[in-house]
């Protein structure tokens, strides 16, 4: 059996890393995670023509295969 976890979030910026992909990421207010030790951070590339924008609601969902 596959563990998942799953969580969803709201993108908070998209940084370009090349011409090839971009970086979606969360990483919350300065000092965030001391406030809220339960908040999920994500930083994570993905190749271009994504269409994902600032303020985009996703959900991350990690599976060991």
């Amino acid at each position: 059996m596959e563990k998942i976890i799953s969580f969803d979030s709201e993108i908070e910026f998209v940084a370009r890393i090349n011409e090839v992909k971009d970086c979606l990421m969360q990483q919350g207010p300065e000092g965030s995670s001391n406030e809220d030790p339960g908040k999920l951070w994500f930083n994570i590339d993905v190749p271009k023509g994504h269409g994902f924008r600032a303020g985009d609601r996703v959900r991350i969902t990690i599976e060991k295969i």
